[in-house]
């Protein structure tokens, strides 16, 4: 990329959605009332998962294998446990007697009770416990749970691989999407609103997924494995136990539902308050000098307080979730014991068996109050992807023609032919405008604030698109041009700098990444970067923060010109490009500016009319239209509106009451 793109010059503002409305010191919001809209946003972050359907299945495989080894695990210890006490039993009959001739004697003696308990169970009288069978259903249940173990480790395993490739090309489409959004959309965002969605709310979405996918499948299978084992063992408790289906339903329904709008206005505020410490630090020597800082406190201690009364009432109130689970678990226990205890006791069940099946109801319970657990997370996760799709359903800018045009060579020929736009519907700015910027001419173009100067940049640089009328480079229309050819023809140098972090000579070949080290010094010496450069410890190695804070403001001004005469554009933007280097600096710059403007169109918008003298035209804006244009000589012999313009740099101080 061969253009010089400083910091994009924006248009005034259209309201703001982010806190602060305006500076460190704007008006702040109320809480958010409206509540997420939860299924589709669910099933929409479960379409993400689309591409790993296969992954998803072989999970799935695992998981069912893991599962059913673990359920399988308190039956056949059951079964040990009857080993045991059928033996214990055993060991006190007398030998020599069948268990059946042991029974009719209990009940002929009257006790039938005992008779009917000891008529459910397997015995051989005098045998005593039978330890070699003990110890081979021992070593069978120790065999399923390490296979259960194993499976289980392989499936988490695969997961987290299907849960991180999700998140990544979630955030390779929201960094993809940023690019294609078109300027206005950032003119709307708070920015520290939009570094929350792009980093707070996706690592909240891969914990969520991490977290939950596991986790929801696994409990899914076992309530399913168990269910279809208490059926096995008693048809009788398994109906007890799905009874705390529904009840759990409605407890997590009414809980969740609650807790919902609280999620929304918790990941709401963070990015509000990420905005606010942005807004406020960013302008923090500001604060400082205004003797502001204690309304700037005072504002984050209030949204930060909101903050934490949303994010206290959605963890409290999801959080409610689990132990009502664990209340509903207790009361099916007790029931199950109950009952249990008198179907052993009538012999329908042997003790193994009800022991087997309260563990599965442990087992059934358990599931269910992750699944409620989960609530919490899944809500939050989902208030998250809503905040993500909502920037990912943003309306993007045009596309570029399927049959781009390209203009033929480099001449710079820029011309507007009746060019009307505005930035919103009812606020007409530039109608009807119409110039023409020759091959190497110099175009200043000067006026009062607001007048329509850097909203002509945009409109060169499609930044915004027109409303009516066409603009052309070399006699191409530039809507017919991809952007990325337009703005490989054109440089610009704005007021406010901008450096990444860096080195010198990395920050100058921004402009032209190809360009060789011999390039990169002749820009620098022509620019004079070459000067300060061998004052600084490392000279081209030095490293620069993203603020430039280890150069001065002149310097940084200087290096950002280097910039764009590396890239060597067609056509040179130049807005108040000197403003911040001394005044015997800017002379020097003024020289080099003139080298760079040869045989290229340059625009330069300019306030110190004595920068522009020399320009080969001048046009004087005013409320969006071109009022005079001319030489700096014709203007002010015609005595319009930039010799006003310039008298009031120029002469004398004006009277406080003009």
């Amino acid at each position: 990329m061969s253009t010089t793109e400083e910091k994009t010059p924006t248009p005034p503002p259209p309201v703001r959605r982010g806190p602060g409305g305006g500076g460190p010191f704007g008006g702040m919001q109320g809480p958010v009332e409206k509540a997420m809209n939860f299924g589709p946003s669910a099933k929409r972050l479960a379409g993400r998962l689309s591409p790993e359907r296969w992954g998803i299945f072989f999970v799935t495989i695992l998981g069912v294998v893991s599962v059913a080894f673990a359920v399988l695990g308190p039956k056949i210890l059951g079964n040990a446990i009857n080993i045991v006490v059928a033996g214990a039993i055993s060991s006190t009959m007398p030998k020599g007697l069948t268990q059946e001739q042991v029974i009719a004697g209990l009940r002929a003696s009257g006790h039938g009770q005992q008779a009917d308990l000891l008529s459910g169970m397997t015995l051989t009288p005098g045998a005593g416990i039978d330890f070699h069978a003990l110890s081979m259903v021992l070593m069978g249940v120790l065999a399923l749970y390490v296979f259960s173990s194993v499976f289980a480790y392989l499936q988490a395993y695969v997961l987290n691989g299907i849960t991180q490739r999700t998140v990544y090309r979630l955030r390779e489409e929201v960094e993809a999407k940023i690019n294609r959004l078109p300027l206005k959309y950032f003119d709307g965002m708070n920015r520290g609103e939009l570094l929350s969605r792009v980093t707070n709310d996706i690592d909240n979405i891969s914990q969520t997924l991490q977290q939950t996918l596991s986790q929801l499948l696994t409990s899914l299978l076992t309530v399913i494995g168990v269910v279809v084992m208490m059926f096995i063992v008693s048809p009788l408790l398994a109906l007890i136990a799905l009874i705390t289906i529904p009840l759990t339903l409605i407890v997590t329904m009414l809980i969740a539902r609650r807790s919902q709008k609280l999620f929304v206005a918790q990941w709401k505020h963070t990015g509000e308050l990420n905005g606010q410490i942005e807004e406020a630090f960013t302008g923090h020597a500001l604060v400082k000098v205004f003797g502001r800082h204690r309304e700037v406190e005072e504002q984050f201690r209030l949204k930060n307080e909101e903050m934490y009364k949303a994010s206290f009432g959605a963890q409290f109130i999801s959080g409610i979730i689990m132990p009502a689970m664990m209340f509903v678990g207790n009361l099916m226990y007790v029931v199950i014991a109950v009952a249990g205890g008198l179907q052993v006791a009538s012999g329908a069940l042997q003790i193994g068996d009800v022991t087997a099946f309260i563990q599965y109801s442990r087992q059934f319970t358990q599931p269910l109050t992750q699944l409620g657990s989960m609530a919490n997370l899944l809500q939050s996760g989902v208030a998250s992807s809503e905040r993500v799709f909502e920037l990912l359903d943003a309306e993007e800018q045009s596309a570029d023609p399927a049959a781009p045009k390209s203009p033929v060579g480099t001449r710079g020929r820029l011309e507007f032919q009746d060019v009307s736009f505005r930035y919103t519907e009812e606020t007409p700015l530039i109608e009807n405008l119409s110039l023409v910027a020759q091959p190497g001419q110099t175009v200043a173009i000067v006026g009062p604030t607001g007048a329509g100067k850097t909203t002509l940049v945009n409109l060169m640089m499609r930044f915004y698109e027109i409303d009516s009328g066409r603009i052309t480079l070399d006699g191409v229309d530039i809507a017919s041009m991809r952007r990325d050819d337009l703005r490989s023809r054109m440089g610009m140098v704005l007021q406010d700098t901008w450096l990444f972090g860096g080195t010198i000579r990395e920050n100058i070949a921004y402009g032209r990444p190809d360009a060789t080290e011999e390039d990169i010094l002749d820009a620098a010496r022509a620019t004079y970067v070459d000067r300060f450069v061998h004052s600084l410890p490392d000279g081209y190695d030095t490293v620069l923060d993203d603020e430039g804070s280890n150069v001065s403001a002149g310097e940084k001004q200087l290096l950002t010109i280097a910039r764009a005469f590396l890239a060597q554009p067609s056509v040179l933007i130049l807005d108040e490009a000197t403003s911040s280097v001394d005044t015997r600096t800017e002379l020097l710059v003024q020289k080099a500016m003139s080298a760079l403007r040869a045989d290229r169109t340059s625009f330069v918008i300019a306030h110190r009319l004595s920068t522009i003298r020399d320009a080969d035209l001048i046009l004087v804006m005013e409320s969006g239209r071109i009022v005079e244009q001319g030489t700096h000589s014709e203007l002010l012999a015609a005595g319009g509106a930039y010799y006003n313009l310039y008298n009031s740099q120029f002469a004398a101080a004006i009277s406080e009451d003009v």
